[in-house]
């Protein structure tokens, strides 16, 4: 019980959660235009699991197992420089989307 109400007061974990729902969303639309997922293990996941949206989601799980880990070890510090990198990655995944669309 302890580790989660640790969670719903870590706000940088609720943040990571968050973007990489965002993150998922964007590739997905990337993936719907034929676009190809950069990340090679990302990558993988998506060929070896059935579905890529599946490959992709069990990748983002991981990810919050590893966000979790952060905040159990109390690494909040590393899990908000993660934070600032996903933010930006999603920003520059949405100005790739928007500038691939014609006017």
């Amino acid at each position: 019980m302890t580790l989660l109400l640790a969670l719903v007061q870590s706000s940088q974990f609720i943040q990571f959660a968050y973007l990489q729902v965002l993150d998922l969303l964007s590739t997905v639309a990337f993936l719907i235009h034929g676009v190809g997922e950069a990340n090679p293990i990302v990558c993988w996941s998506m060929q070896m699991a059935p579905h890529p949206v599946a490959g992709l989601a069990l990748v983002k799980l991981f990810g919050l197992f590893l966000a979790l880990y952060c905040v159990r070890m109390d690494r909040r510090v590393l899990l908000s420089r993660i934070n600032l990198f996903y933010a930006g990655l999603i920003a520059w995944n949405l100005v790739c989307l928007i500038l691939a669309f014609e006017f």
